[in-house]
């Protein structure tokens, strides 16, 4: 069993290595490990044949890891390993373990393969599976049944073509799954597999089993009524739902329905959203069989369900919502139902700052759904949008709720049709063209609302949009200046033909309103880079001529503007890497620093958590940006400091192999250099000025994402003494990253700490013992607050690693904590959180 254990982590470690890679090359351990298939095989087949139960289970595991580092490895040699298995399941030797090994395997490698490997093997393995499935111990069944639910897509893959007669081994599965289905005197485990299997069943081979169905559908909804079977027969219920056969469920659809839409109520989260899912199956198969009042039921609980409380379970209700507003719009009951009760909860979610993703997306389609069900009229639903975007008595909506707000009306005014968004175009315009008007807010959500159809529709049809927009940038207010440059970007984005270069020349001759022309062509750039249209939206003429304005505002005086620009090239990089990598490479070497550190900044936004087609040109060229770590500069070092910590982050793989080039220049960025501090005379007083703090801050939040995710390539011992310690009596904004890494380090890296504990007392004891000064603002007394819990989490963190309690300074320090009431409350709080 040694062996076996040795090699099964061997494979285990194999698998991890090449974790997320696609392809296997000839280098990687996987492909060498595919070469060596055939002797595996070989090998566990002696290993099989075998007296020794205990080599068999071990043979038997060491199959099961194979095909999870090498899915499809054993298509050619299964053929050999079927004797092994039966024998395993019929030798009344076998023990419970074996027969448990043996169907796991059976069952892992049916799902790892393709059908077509099994088919000549379904006789000599059916048998003994369905005779496991009678087994006395209830492990052994459980494993049997979920191999069943392979074995039944394995006999039928797809419905269009035949690949094997399967019709002699339904009523064989049928019967053996149903005597396991209607016995209610055995385990759960049991219970839930014949549940799921079954539903296996009739979603695969219903066609042939008609004269069954009214005898066993009511078995899966007295499941439904049994509170420890209940999540297992509503997902049963879906599966059968989604089958192409579609199934006859007359005989049980209103008990099933009624029962779904109780659950809804239920406080079971997992039931409530397994009940989301079925409910919206069973209206797109059999919609046209659900009564007008079990609709009406079901829209009136789903209205419950629309909050920002659970936001999963809100987009899950609102999806339900549209597939019975499009299946059921003919009956008038349905849309006034879903106007009446889930619209006035719509409204209220979107005014969410909360609301996002999977939520926002499922609140337009209701919205886009609603006005086409005929029995909401656009103009309602636009009015009900628009005021809902006024500011209440509770002040104004957020950022994120009036983005939410202009989405859907974009989303309504496309679903109402080319009229209906063209009339809406010129009423928000008009809102901006009324020089009367003092409502900040109205001109602010009518840019917005523009944007956003903007994006989705041209707006060339709408004479001088540009120009009405872009005059906006004079507003006096900050977030109305901010919504015209989104939108002036997005509608661009609707035709970037005759959009782009109007921006591109206004930033040429707009100086004043340079900062806000950039926003809009970042808008532009990030919509390209984002929805992978870059090839053929962005021509090359168009990236010649931008990427000269941008190169051009690199030594912008205006860190806002060397933003934007450092922003836009990143962005770019991702559409076009073999043009921007090496245009930014050249600028590295620039007499300017305000371009190195533009340069190193477009990198950090260029390297994104998706892989793209930059990936290949980054990996050979990183090391160029990111040894601007030692440039004479601080801002050109803060700014590499942060590609590297971006890098660490989204692709770690990228800079593994220059971690021990970068760590010393990094752990340098830490250190407190009285060079960069200087005294300002204020006349009757003098303020100290560190001007190295944000890069300080910047090093160590670095170190702290390396922690996450390259920590085989640090060395503990060395970074904690002089740079963590060091670190720990800096300020307030670099001591809380520092009590993070040190609670990190404590977890990961327990030894190294407890070498040092001693040192890290004093810098810790000081800190939680610190007092504001008297004349303390109320934001002094709450960041002093915060640094003492954070740093008593990183104590509480030291107090876990085995031994702490041998170092004497430690030992004193946490009687100290217990002995002063205030730090013994807080401790106890953060060790509790």
């Amino acid at each position: 069993m040694d062996i076996f254990n040795t090699f099964i982590e061997l494979l285990r470690q194999t698998g991890n290595v090449t974790k997320g890679q696609g392809d296997i090359d000839e280098s990687s351990p996987r492909w060498l490990l595919k070469q060596e298939v055939p002797k595996v095989v070989k090998s566990i087949n002696r290993q099989l044949r075998e007296k020794s139960i205990k080599t068999k289970v071990g043979a038997f595991s060491v199959l099961k890891e194979l095909v999870v580092v090498l899915p499809d490895c054993l298509a050619d040699h299964f053929g050999s390993l079927v004797p092994g298995i039966e024998k395993a399941l019929n030798d009344k030797s076998s023990t419970s373990n074996l027969k448990i090994e043996a169907l796991a395997f059976t069952r892992i490698v049916m799902a790892s393969h393709s059908p077509s490997v099994f088919h000549p093997y379904i006789q000599a393995l059916s048998g003994p599976i369905l005779s496991a499935i009678g087994d006395r111990y209830y492990k052994v069944t459980a494993e049997a049944l979920r191999v069943c639910g392979e074995l039944v897509r394995v006999l039928r893959p797809n419905f269009e073509a035949r690949s094997i007669d399967f019709r002699p081994y339904i009523s064989p599965i049928y019967k053996a799954i149903l005597g396991r289905l209607a016995n209610q005197d055995q385990d759960q485990e049991v219970k839930e597999c014949a549940i799921s299997c079954m539903s296996l069943v009739i979603a695969t081979f219903g066609d042939g089993l008609q004269s069954e169905l009214p005898s066993c559908l009511p078995i899966l909804v007295d499941r439904m009524g049994n509170e420890i079977t209940r999540l297992t027969a509503v997902k049963a219920f879906a599966v059968i739902a989604n089958s192409p056969l579609r199934i006859d469920l007359s005989c049980v659809l209103d008990h099933v329905v009624s029962e779904l839409t109780a659950f809804l109520r239920k406080a079971n989260r997992a039931l409530r959203q397994a009940t989301l899912g079925t409910l919206n199956s069973l209206v797109v198969t059999y919609g046209g069989q659900i009564g007008s009042s079990s609709y009406e039921t079901i829209i009136a609980e789903l209205s419950t369900l629309i909050s920002d409380i659970d936001l999963h379970m809100a987009a899950l209700a609102l999806e339900l919502c549209c597939t019975i507003m499009v299946d059921r719009r003919s009956i008038k009951n349905v849309g006034l139902a879903v106007r009446h009760k889930v619209l006035p909860q719509a409204l209220v979610l979107i005014r969410s700052a909360l609301l996002q993703g999977q939520a926002l997306q499922a609140l337009q389609k209701f919205f886009a759904s609603l006005v086409q069900s005929a029995n909401t009229s656009f103009e309602t639903l636009l009015d009900s949008l628009i005021s809902t975007a006024k500011p209440s008595q509770s002040g104004s909506l957020s950022k994120q709720a009036l983005s939410s707000i202009a989405q859907c009306v974009a989303v309504l005014c496309l679903a109402a049709g080319d009229q209906k968004c063209a009339s809406t175009v010129e009423m928000l315009k008009g809102i901006l063209n009324d020089d009367s008007s003092t409502n900040s807010a109205k001109q602010h959500m009518a840019l917005l609302c523009l944007g956003e159809i903007g994006r989705r529709k041209d707006l060339s049809n709408h004479v001088q949009i540009e120009n009405i927009v872009i005059e906006s940038f004079q507003s006096p207010f900050e977030e109305i200046k901010s919504a015209a440059s989104y939108a002036l970007g997005n509608i661009a984005v609707g035709n970037l033909s005759k959009y782009l270069p109007f921006i591109l020349d206004q930033i040429d001759n707009q100086q004043k309103k340079q900062y806000l022309l950039l926003h809009s062509l970042k808008e532009v750039i990030a919509r390209q880079s984002v929805d992978h249209t870059g090839q053929s939206e962005l021509q090359d003429s168009n990236i010649v001529k931008i990427l000269a304005l941008l190169f051009n505002h690199c030594e912008s005086e205006e860190e806002g503007v060397r933003n934007v620009v450092a922003e836009c090239l990143g962005k770019i990089a991702l559409i076009e890497p073999n043009k921007l990598i090496p245009a930014l490479k050249e600028r590295t070497c620039s007499p300017a620093a305000n371009t190195r550190a533009t340069v190193a900044i477009a990198i950090k936004y260029s390297i994104v958590e998706r892989p793209g087609k930059i990936d290949a040109i980054m990996y050979s060229e990183i090391s160029t940006f990111l040894m601007l770590i030692k440039d004479s500069d601080r801002h050109v070092r803060r700014a590499a400091v942060l590609a590297l910590s971006t890098a660490a982050h989204n692709k770690p793989n990228l800079i593994k192999g220059l971690l021990p080039e970068l760590l010393p220049l990094l752990y340098d960025q830490t250190v407190v250099k009285q060079e960069l501090i200087r005294t300002v005379d204020l006349g009757p007083f003098k303020h100290v000025v560190d001007d190295g703090l944000e890069l300080r801050k910047a090093a160590f939040e670095c170190v702290d994402t390396l922690l996450d995710s390259c920590l085989d390539q640090l060395n503990p011992s060395s970074f904690i003494v002089p740079f963590l310690l060091s670190g720990l009596g800096d300020h307030y904004d670099v001591k809380m990253p520092c009590h993070l890494i040190l609670s990190k380090l404590a977890d990961k890296c327990p030894s190294a700490v407890l070498a040092v504990l001693d040192s890290l007392v004093e810098p810790l004891e000081k800190t939680i013992v610190h007092r504001p000064k008297g004349d303390a603002v109320k934001q002094e007394i709450d960041r002093n607050e915060d640094m003492i819990r954070s740093a008593l989490r990183a104590i509480a963190a030291l107090s876990r690693i085995s031994g702490s309690d041998y170092s004497m300074k430690f030992k004193n320090l946490m009687n100290k904590i217990t002995a002063t009431p205030s730090l013994a409350e807080k401790y106890n709080s953060v060790r509790s959180e």
